[in-house]
């Protein structure tokens, strides 16, 4: 039995939450984010080490769903390169795409107190040529505004893509969130470069600053959360020349063929 073979029977002995009382329970707009780089073969041990009570989202009698996400960014990369200098008051923009259900989204994540991220985001239909165009990109500017950065100078364009598979459970105990992401790759808007991680799982909770039951269980079997972002790790990995020293780690003990020349 594969790796993910073995994480689909694990997913398959939870008892199923549904969307809305997923929502009702863990929404989490607000919230601080823990990231985990894990090789695919470990999270088996992850899934089956999880409290009884957890549930996995379930939609339509499916259990994992396809993502896209187009981040959109300035010509000079403000977001990316606020993100790359820890900038206390960083960004990012994208496009949401729910591959399953058809649904768009335009996201805004923004830094809220000690470190918290605040996630805002609408409907998502586009106007015209430009991907933020009319009252999208009112809202961008409104929501930016909002956290002291003035973007009404900003043009913004498509910069990198990501797609993937995604795991949603929901922990009752503490109404966190824990996603496990699936068959990323990362891709270039012209198509150049692509990079495929596919014996390799992001796992993320999604909680408050104490952590969870997961962050737990992470801890006690060896792995500790790193910086790893999937447009700030995925955009250094594709455009070497760009500044990169807050994901070099991640980039060299996960997807060192980013690093060495390797083709992509």
């Amino acid at each position: 039995m594969s790796a993910l073979d073995s994480v689909g029977v694990a997913v398959g002995a939870l008892r199923p939450v549904g969307l809305d009382e997923l929502v009702a329970r863990a929404e989490l707009l607000t919230r601080l984010d823990r990231k985990y780089v894990l090789p695919l073969a470990d999270l088996p041990f992850v899934l089956g080490g999880l409290d009884t009570d957890v549930r996995v989202l379930e939609i339509d009698g499916q259990r994992d769903f396809g993502y896209r996400s187009l981040y959109l960014d300035t010509p000079g990369l403000d977001a990316y390169l606020g993100a790359a200098r820890g900038r206390r008051r960083r960004f990012k923009v994208r496009i949401r795409s729910y591959l399953d259900s058809g649904l768009d989204f335009l996201e805004v994540k923004t830094r809220g107190p000690r470190g918290t991220t605040v996630k805002h985001r609408i409907p998502y239909e586009r106007e015209g040529h430009p991907f933020l165009d009319g009252p999208s990109r009112a809202y961008v500017d409104t929501v930016l505004a909002g956290a002291g950065i003035d973007s009404r100078r900003f043009r913004f364009g498509p910069v990198l893509t990501t797609t993937y598979r995604r795991t949603t459970l929901l922990l009752p105990d503490d109404g966190s969130r824990l996603t496990v992401d699936t068959g990323l790759v990362w891709s270039l808007p012209d198509g150049r470069r692509a990079l495929a991680t596919s014996d390799r799982a992001v796992v993320e909770t999604k909680a408050g600053r104490a952590g969870c039951g997961a962050d737990r269980l992470l801890w006690s079997l060896g792995h500790r959360p790193c910086t790893v972002s999937k447009y700030g790790t995925g955009l250094a990995a594709l455009r070497p020349e760009l500044p990169a020293h807050r994901w070099l780690p991640v980039l060299r003990r996960h997807f060192p063929t980013a690093l060495d020349g390797s083709p992509v």
